[in-house]
């Protein structure tokens, strides 16, 4: 009974159906709740349900959400200014100068993942007042374990974060700081004793559900960063975690490296957990990555319905680090000349290159003053034609080629460098099929450095070379990059790799340990007198 899969509608119905119910960012965030005195009953479950997974859109692809909180203070992407296209907070992202003013990426962590809770908890205690629903605890298991997916979020941002897991709060209830160890022995605990009720299936029906495989992976990722944390490594407890869900047999690694990330991705044989998005009835918020990036005369090339913005680009000692024959460079971002959807030149016929054929260039000046046309731009997620701002495509949370990966990560860091190696080959495999010697690594090369050449970078120049070859196990980190850039991966490689204070790139300089963690939004710390700034802030 625990194991039979829970038969309501599909998330995806669930999300599509609330598309417009469901997204006010206002909602209250634990200062303000009040106890509703509706009466439900059975017939209302999906409309209870249909919020709390509604909320994970926002998490991911508000403005300033979670994809670009940690690509953007990373060593891969970055927002630069354009002239004056866009804000100086993105450039605060890049250089790590933030605090608890802002930048808005820290701001959008801390609401949209405390307004998901907030939807959670209202869900739990209003299924608590319905009778004669069927397997009850099954829905209520699943929901503690989307909602400690949100805490494991929040606790790898801020760490001394409130834990409220009730929704029935006297008024002007203000919650106290759980210690990061208690945080953190909470979200296990939630998972653990939620696991049982949670579905193994892997169907249409269990598409975008939190199912048993997205809680170990949650569960892995949480004790692969345990030395970061408490400084005590957890290997072999998150390989165990991930060897389950590949024994599992339900998920294999894509044959095309972007199958995962197709307009219509649903069917990957790679996604073990998504955010689904439909151009239409999720088109609040959606994938804007191809907007953000992309210059706006380049809805010429992919006959777009809008014009894009002119953001994000790909920093160049990144783009400098992938072997021309790898083809996930291709895959991920877009560079050199461009041309229209038919085939001809794409000459700009206004703006600062006029007249010129528009071309993206590996090379950036300064943060604060590029051209409209400096850095490569990122197209992982397929670009469907006729798209405008909001596009369709699914969000892999967790993808089969993250649990390969950190199987492989922990066989390394537990001295079984060539095991790594072969897992770390197979995946490489499908990247370099036109020359498929180039895809064998070595367990020496995953422990050596790292081939990325850090140091301050102006004007297509290292200025101060500080080099990766110095980075233990740098030669995986290059290899966690190549896969995962653009995948809410990077900021949390960096630190469990240390080098995300230790090294500069670009106009970003070496920092204080204590930027690891984020502060507290000072919007909230206003609100909650019970909430103490972390250190440094």
């Amino acid at each position: 009974m625990k194991k039979r899969l829970i038969n309501i509608i599909p998330v995806v119905g669930l999300i599509l159906f609330f598309s417009t119910s469901c997204t006010n960012l206002d909602e209250t965030l634990y200062h303000d709740i009040t106890q509703e005195n509706t009466t439900l009953t059975a017939e209302d479950l999906t409309n209870i349900i249909a919020p709390a997974y509604a909320s994970l859109r926002h998490v991911y692809w508000d403005w300033d959400g979670l994809a670009d909180l940690y690509e953007e203070s990373s060593d891969c992407i970055v927002v630069p200014g354009r002239y004056g296209d866009w804000g100086s907070y993105y450039i605060t992202m890049h250089q790590h100068t933030w605090n608890p003013g802002g930048p808005a990426h820290i701001w959008t962590n801390w609401s949209t993942c405390y307004s998901g809770i907030t939807s959670i908890n209202k869900a739990i205690y209003q299924l608590d007042q319905i009778q004669g629903i069927t397997d009850k605890d099954l829905y209520v298991n699943e929901l503690r374990a989307l909602r400690a997916y949100l805490y494991y979020i929040l606790f790898d941002n801020f760490r001394n974060i409130p834990v409220v897991t009730k929704f029935d709060l006297p008024q002007g209830y203000l919650p106290t700081q759980s210690t990061p160890r208690e945080t953190f022995d909470f979200i296990v605990k939630e998972l653990t004793e939620a696991m049982p009720s949670l579905s193994e299936y892997n169907t249409k029906a269990t598409y975008g559900r939190f199912t048993k495989w997205a809680a170990k992976m949650t569960l892995a990722k949480l004790y692969l960063n345990n030395s970061v944390y408490f400084g005590v490594p957890m290997w072999k407890e998150a390989q165990a975690q991930v060897e389950d869900v590949i024994a599992s047999g339900k998920f294999k690694l894509a044959t095309n490296y972007k199958d995962p990330f197709l307009y219509d991705n649903a069917s990957s044989v790679e996604q073990i957990f998504c955010i689904p998005f439909d151009h239409v009835y999720t088109n609040d918020v959606g994938c804007y990555h191809p907007f953000k990036a992309l210059y706006p005369a380049s809805y010429l090339t992919f006959n777009l319905a809008a014009q894009p913005w002119n953001g994000s680009g790909a920093i160049p000692q990144f783009i400098d680090t992938y072997d021309p024959d790898d083809s996930r460079l291709k895959d991920t971002w877009l560079g050199g000349l461009q041309y229209t959807s038919s085939g001809a030149p794409l000459i700009l016929d206004s703006g600062p290159g006029k007249g010129t054929q528009l071309e993206y260039l590996n090379y950036m000046s300064e943060v604060s003053s590029c051209l409209y046309n400096e850095g490569y731009r990122l197209v992982k997620y397929e670009i469907k034609s006729g798209e405008d701002a909001q596009t369709g495509n699914d969000v892999p949370l967790f993808r089969y080629t993250d649990a390969l990966m950190i199987k492989a990560e922990c066989l390394l860091r537990q001295g079984k460098a060539d095991e790594a190696a072969t897992i770390v080959t197979q995946i490489r495999q499908r990247a370099f099929k036109s020359n498929p010697s180039k895809a064998v690594v070595t367990g020496a090369k995953l422990e050596g450095g790292s081939v990325y050449k850090y140091g301050a970078y102006s004007y297509g120049k290292i200025t101060n070379y500080e080099g990766g070859e110095d980075i233990k196990y740098g030669g995986f980190l290059d290899e966690l990059g190549w896969e995962f850039v653009g995948e809410h991966h990077r900021k949390q490689d960096l630190i469990r790799f240390d080098v995300y204070t230790k090294k500069s790139w670009f106009c970003k300089t070496k920092k204080d340990d204590n930027m690891k963690i984020f502060p507290i939004p000072e919007d909230f710390m206003n609100k909650n007198s019970n909430l103490k700034q972390n250190p440094g802030y």
